[in-house]
């Protein structure tokens, strides 16, 4: 039978992870292919350039724009401190008009054509990590790095929050159970907590109290998230909050316990380093929020080898229904008819039988699953 494709989330013991670690503009790689690295190893630098102020010279001396190069103090290139006299008139031999910096930086043009001097502000250094501790397998000269490792990878649904890590900890003791502030406790901190069903929006905020690095969980309610953000989070890619926490929903928003697949995962890492992003974007471009657990292995020897690419929906494989009326119910597929079946709303599509964690047997849209790859 053919495979069926259809979009789905990595949940899998044991996947080559490969991260591109990128500067946003050319500046210096510091390490080499082969090199192993951890997590806080600055793998790239750059400096961004700084922000250009203007200052209207001519009006602040009184001058016509074509006269201010006589009164210029600096000259293109020349660096300059808040505050310091740049330009300067004298009339009637005691009288005098100054021009000062507004910022401390470089004086990077004169016009006599708008009688305004450009400063720009000192450039901002810029380091990329490693994020995840494993091997430099592919250096961009210039630009960045490839870092691959072998590991536990676990994709989520969504999240918020940057890159973090911490030790594994679990804060509930079944996928079922809600993660409340009562299962928060002080020795929590530093670490990646795992719940079971809904984060409540009490036990965040104890989270952040403490300084836990990041909370993965099965669901989350909407309203929850508005109110810890402050905002409505619209379509835009997520990943740059400053809340002091990161946070991964595995399953959906709702009262939605986790996989058990995945549960079981992270409970048998506890005590493991975790390295996590919360960044996510379901528009083009799809970026998953993800927990990461590296484990020593012959990372270049393997990339050679073999890489991973995404595989296809198959009798057996395991899924979740994204749609009503059974969101967030796990199963695996019992299979995969070919035809064209008439739905209930009086059009036609192709379907998959699926077996349900509770023994039930269900028939839904192959666009209404998402696939948990292994």
């Amino acid at each position: 039978m053919a495979l069926a494709y259809t979009p789905g989330l990595t949940v899998t013991e044991n996947y080559l992870v490969k991260k591109k670690r990128i500067l946003p503009l050319k500046g210096e790689v510091t390490v080499s292919v082969g090199d192993k690295v951890t997590p806080d190893v600055v793998v790239a630098r750059t400096e961004l350039p700084g922000k250009v102020e203007p200052v209207n010279v001519a009006n602040r001396l009184g001058l016509p724009p074509e006269d201010i190069a006589g009164a210029m103090l600096k000259k293109t290139g020349d660096t300059v401190e808040k505050d310091e006299v740049i330009a300067m008139t004298k009339s009637f031999w005691i009288f005098k008009s100054e021009c000062r910096a507004s910022i401390s930086g470089t004086l990077e043009s004169i016009s006599n054509v708008t009688g305004q001097v450009l400063l720009r502000g000192a450039p901002q250094p810029v380091e990329v990590k490693a994020y995840i501790d494993g091997e430099v397998t592919e250096v961009f000269e210039n630009e960045g790095v490839t870092v691959s490792t072998w590991g536990c990878f676990v994709q989520g649904i969504f999240g918020i929050g940057g890159e973090t890590l911490g030790p594994i900890q679990m804060a509930v003791s079944s996928r079922e159970e809600a993660l409340t502030p009562d299962k928060i406790s002080d020795d929590m901190k530093g670490k990646v907590i795992v719940g079971g069903a809904r984060v409540t929006a009490e036990a965040i905020a104890k989270a952040i109290k403490i300084g836990v690095s990041a909370i993965v969980t099965g669901g989350l309610d909407d309203k929850d998230l508005r109110d810890l953000l402050g905002h409505d989070l619209g379509v835009a890619i997520t990943g740059k909050e400053t809340i002091g926490i990161t946070l991964i929903v595995t399953e959906g928003f709702g009262d939605i316990h986790m996989a058990g697949r995945t549960f079981d995962l992270l409970k048998s890492n506890v005590g493991a380093r975790a390295c996590v992003n919360g960044a996510t974007q379901i528009r083009a471009g799809v970026i998953r929020p993800e927990v990461v657990i590296p484990k020593e292995g012959n990372v270049h020897e393997d990339i050679q080898k073999k890489d991973y690419e995404q595989g296809g929906m198959n009798v057996g494989s395991p899924l979740r229904v994204i749609r009503h009326p059974y969101f967030g119910k796990i199963g695996n597929v019992i299979s995969l008819p070919s035809p064209l079946t008439l739905l209930e709303s009086g059009s036609k599509a192709r379907v998959v039988e699926i077996e349900l964690e509770d023994g039930s047997k269900v028939i839904v849209p192959r666009a209404n699953v998402e696939l948990i790859e292994s």
